[in-house]
This record gives structure tokens, C-alpha cells and sequence, in this order.
């Protein structure tokens, strides 16, 4: 892995295993894709980490043209937190497309009344009550738990956040409770980052993906989740013991402070077609981390039961 930084318009080197500042921008050098395939790459890693993937004589990010040959770039900036990174440590994610499977809303509502993929407490949503809009939109979770907990919002100046460390970090250094109004209500402070909970669980089923989309203009103005890929099998399991699961949000306003409220629609979900259901899905068999999660903070993180 080749590095630098980019700050104020200069460019250093970057040492492999070395830590990043917050709000810097960092360019890594990576291998050549396939050829035969256009693509695009993201990832959210849950702890406020923003990454954007860069070809060469590009005008877009995260897009790779069908037959580009040559290196890809990955942009990476932590917002909240300073990182430790180091070779092979994976920070973002590549899908391959080949041809339109992108499906409509009435694709998504038809397959719903046969292999349900939204739930609410524990039932499949009516089919007549998906939302659906160029995708299918989730809403939040305010209720909270019996404290009124409904999330987390990151802390300025914490401690170094290594990123090679696995259920490593005390929570309590990097995070802090988010509690509801007895309205269920949440007031969002400007440019502050926040896990929060879709009230919805998702199921993706095997011949499926899913990607949630980065900004909904009509939600006003936050942006959810960074553009999080859904694999296949997340939330699923044939034999119905599975129904769902929620999705951890990675919310941030803009500008001035956005009120929020339990039910409300922040975020929409884009089903695609799978050219084959693949042999191995997400989930407990090959150690996924948030198969069935509740609020689960990312992998480097102590989880509450040890």
C-alpha cells in the first residue's frame, strides 16, 4: 500500500501503519480491478469514516468503466476520530455490475408478499404499507430502551482509534448515550455523528443486494449512512427463524440543528438483482458481526456482554 496526505494543498508521503488526523484526506494507492466489468466501491465502517474510491483521467468518484486498466485510488477522511490503519486492512467495498438489476418498486412489493423483506416487531410489514419510492424507505427507532437510550453520537477528542484491533476499544472513550425527548423526539446538532436504529428490519434474501442511499434530499437536510451495502442474506434465513434485521444508521445534519422524530422516514433502500444467488451468505456461519443486531457498535469496539 502506497500513501499520502493531502492538507492546505501540500502532499507528504504516508508510512504504512501510520494514524490519520480528523478532517485530513488521505490518497492510497490500490491493485487493478477485473476488465471485464464496471463497478463501484463504499463502505461504512461505523465509526465516521468516509471513504471515496478514484481512477485515473476519471471526472466521477466511485466509479470504475467497464475495460479500465490501472491503479485504483481510495480516498479516505475519519471525521470524529484519529485511526490507525495499516496494509491489507479493509476500509471500503467493491461490487461488480454487469448489465441493469436494479429492481422497480413493483418488483419490490410483489416479492414482498411472497418472502417478506421488511418487518415491524417482528411481522412483516403489509404490503400496501411499504413505502416505496425509487426504493423502499426505512424510518427511525425513537422510542428507546427503558433509559430512553436511542443511539450514540461520537465525542471530540478521543482517544487513537485502531482499526487492526478487534473488540478492542471501551466504548465509553469514543461514545456517548443519545436520549429521546418523552415526545420521541431527537434533536440532531450540526456536523455531530450519530448511530441511531431503523425501526424496520430488513431481510435480504439470497438472490438479492440491497444498498442504502447515501443522501435523501426529501428527509431534509442530514445525511444517512454513508451508502451502506446490504449483502445477500443479511437479515435472512430460509427457515424463517431470522425475521430481519435493523439497520444501524450513520446520521449526520448539516448546517443548522434537524429535529427528528420516532416513524420518520430518513433513508431508502435500493434492491438488485444477484446474476446468481452465491454460495455463501452473510451471516452467523461465516461470523458476520451484525447478523440479528440491536444498536451494535462497529467490530472494534468491547460489546456490552464481554
Amino acid at each position: 500500500m502506497r500513501a499520502s496526505t493531502q492538507r492546505n494543498g501540500s502532499r507528504k508521503p504516508w508510512r504504512t501503519g501510520s494514524s490519520t488526523r480528523p478532517n485530513t484526506g488521505y490518497q492510497i494507492d490500490k491493485c487493478s480491478p477485473p476488465a471485464s466489468t464496471s463497478g463501484w466501491e463504499k463502505r461504512r465502517t461505523g465509526s465516521d469514516i468516509f471513504t471515496r474510491v478514484i481512477t485515473d483521467r476519471s471526472h466521477k468518484f466511485d466509479d470504475v468503466p467497464p475495460g479500465y486498466e490501472g491503479n485504483l485510488y481510495l480516498e479516505v477522511v475519519s471525521r470524529s476520530f484519529t485511526i490507525h490503519v495499516k496494509t491489507e486492512l479493509s476500509l471500503n467495498q467493491v461490487r461488480l455490475v454487469s448489465g441493469r438489476g436494479r429492481c422497480s418498486d413493483s418488483e419490490i412489493s410483489e416479492y414482498h408478499r411472497t418472502d417478506p423483506v421488511l418487518f415491524a416487531d417482528g411481522s412483516p410489514v403489509a404490503a400496501e404499507k411499504l413505502a416505496l419510492d425509487a426504493g423502499l424507505f426505512l424510518s427511525l427507532d425513537l422510542a428507546g430502551d427503558s433509559r430512553g437510550a436511542v443511539g450514540y453520537r461520537a465525542k471530540k477528542n478521543s482517544r487513537l482509534l485502531d482499526l487492526t484491533k478487534i473488540g478492542h476499544h471501551d466504548p465509553q472513550d469514543f461514545w456517548e448515550p443519545v436520549y429521546s425527548e418523552p415526545s420521541k423526539r431527537v434533536v440532531l446538532e450540526p456536523e455531530e455523528f450519530y448511530l441511531l436504529l431503523s425501526h424496520e428490519a430488513v431481510a435480504i434474501p439470497p438472490h438479492f443486494a440491497a444498498e442504502m442511499s447515501a443522501y435523501e434530499p426529501t428527509s431534509g437536510e442530514l445525511r444517512t449512512h454513508y451508502a451502506g451495502f446490504f449483502d445477500p442474506g443479511f437479515g435472512y434465513s430460509e427457515n424463517g427463524s431470522v425475521r430481519g434485521t435493523r439497520a444501524v444508521l450513520e446520521v449526520r445534519a448539516h448546517d443548522v440543528p434537524f429535529m427528528v422524530e420516532h416513524g420518520q422516514r430518513v433513508c431508502k433502500l435500493a434492491f438488485e438483482r444477484m446474476l446468481e444467488q452465491p454460495s455463501i451468505l452473510y451471516g452467523g456461519d461465516i461470523g458476520s458481526s451484525y447478523q440479528q443486531q440491536e444498536l451494535t457498535l462497529s467490530k472494534h469496539f468491547k460489546q456490552p456482554n464481554g
